[in-house]
């Protein structure tokens, strides 16, 4: 749609976060660093499956696209959490900053494997055929 514009947008506003979290240091800088690194990867491929003009084989792997977008965004409002509580003391914020550490520890990692299989252009769910289920 126009090109990209609104993944363009959350772009600009993911990274903005990220900027944010830089100037806060230690472990924040370093959830920004992965937010940045997975939005960098993703960007890769969705590039990679724009240019080989498959648009079928894109598409047949649009769940685990979505799922890995989801996950991003996810990330990036756990690094908006741990930015609001950072240097906040009490129960509530350091709750805060235990979620985001989980996130970014066990969830966001497994996005990986993901983007991989997509960058594969996979044709596993293609290349049923309708008598094999």
């Amino acid at each position: 749609m126009e090109d990209g514009a609104a993944f363009r947008a959350l772009r600009s506003v993911l990274s903005e976060s990220v900027l944010a979290s830089t100037r806060c240091g230690d472990e924040l800088a370093g959830f920004g660093a992965d937010l940045q690194s997975a939005l960098d990867r993703l960007v890769s491929v969705t590039d990679e499956l724009w240019a080989a003009g498959d648009l079928e084989a894109t598409l047949a792997n649009s769940s685990t696209y979505l799922e890995v977008v989801g996950h991003i965004v996810v990330a990036w409002i756990w690094l908006e959490q741990g930015l609001t509580a950072f240097d906040k003391v009490g129960d509530f914020y350091d709750g805060k900053r235990q979620a985001g550490r989980y996130f970014f520890r066990y969830e966001l990692p497994r996005i990986g494997a993901q983007l991989d299989l997509l960058a594969a252009r996979d044709r596993t769910t293609l290349d049923m055929a309708d008598g094999w289920f």
